[in-house]
C-alpha cells in the first residue's frame, strides 16, 4: 500500500508540474477524488487496527504489572504487540501525511481548472 500511494502521489505531481493543455483536468480531478476516497477508507481501517492494538498493548502492560509471576510467553506476546503497533503507527503516518498531500494536490488541480483561459471564457459567456 505504501508503494502504491507514493507512486500515485508522484504521478499526480508529474501532471501538475508538466501537464499542459493536453491534460484533461476534469477527468484527473474526478480520478483524484476517487483515489482520495479509497485512501481515506484505508486510513480509517488502519486507524481502527492501530487503536485496537494500542489498547491491547495497554491491557497487556497492566497485566504484566499486576501479575507477580510473569511467564515468558506473556512477555513475548507483549513484545510482539509493541513491534506490531510501531510498524502500524509508521504505516498510518504514511497514510495520514499522504492523504493530506492529496488534499493539496486536489486544490491545485481545481485551481488549474478554474484558471484555464477557456474556463474563464466559458464563465463569462454563461454570465452574459
Amino acid at each position: 500500500m505504501r508503494r502504491r500511494i507514493l507512486d500515485y502521489l508522484q504521478r499526480i505531481d508529474l501532471f501538475l508540474t508538466s501537464g499542459g493543455s493536453q491534460t484533461d483536468w476534469n477527468d484527473l480531478l474526478a480520478e483524484h477524488r476517487d483515489q482520495i476516497g479509497f485512501f481515506q477508507h484505508e486510513r480509517l481501517v488502519h486507524l481502527i487496527v492501530t487503536v485496537t492494538f494500542g489498547l491491547v498493548m495497554v491491557l497487556l502492560m497492566n497485566i504484566l504489572l499486576v501479575i507477580s509471576e510473569v511467564s515468558l510467553l506473556f512477555v513475548l506476546l507483549f513484545l510482539f504487540v509493541i513491534i506490531f503497533l510501531l510498524t502500524y503507527l509508521y504505516h498510518y503516518y504514511i497514510l495520514e501525511t499522504s492523504v493530506q498531500r492529496m488534499y493539496v494536490q486536489y486544490d491545485q488541480i481545481r485551481q488549474r481548472i478554474n484558471n484555464r483561459p477557456d474556463a474563464a471564457q466559458m464563465e463569462s459567456e454563461i454570465s452574459t
